[in-house]
């Protein structure tokens, strides 16, 4: 009796892209549970920003669920597309409204727009899926 090995060949820049993602993931997890626990820093982050804590509770929901979407492969894409998003809305926030350095936010974005470049098919796929 043979026993037959299936061997998947592996590319290093998809191992690479799920690693970013991952590190990803696990950047904007605490942020958002601060925000989403009613961590003080982050009421009065947002109590300074003036758009109401409803707000902080928008903004960490969304950072949790693009963390928990970056470990999904169907949505990874738009997942990154998101966090892409909300921090683009950070970095204006931190310079035009709160007047502080833009560079963790900017950080964030940087590793997150990449992401929306290469995974640009999820995206693709999760809009087909719609029409």
């Amino acid at each position: 009796m043979s026993t037959t090995v299936t061997m998947r060949k592996v590319r290093t820049g998809s191992v690479a892209l799920w690693v970013v993602q991952v590190l990803l993931a696990v950047g904007f997890v605490p942020t958002a549970l601060m925000k989403l626990s009613g961590d003080p820093v982050m009421v009065t982050l947002f109590a300074d920003i003036g758009a109401g804590q409803w707000f902080r509770y928008v903004v960490g929901t969304l950072e949790l669920a693009g963390a928990i979407g970056l470990l999904l492969p169907r949505l990874c894409g738009p997942a990154a597309l998101g966090l892409a998003g909300v921090m683009a809305g950070a970095v204006v926030t931190n310079i035009f409204v709160l007047g502080y350095s833009p560079v963790v936010a900017l950080g964030y974005l940087v590793v997150a727009a990449p992401l929306v470049r290469f995974r640009r098919s999820a995206i693709r796929d999760l809009v087909r899926g719609f029409s």
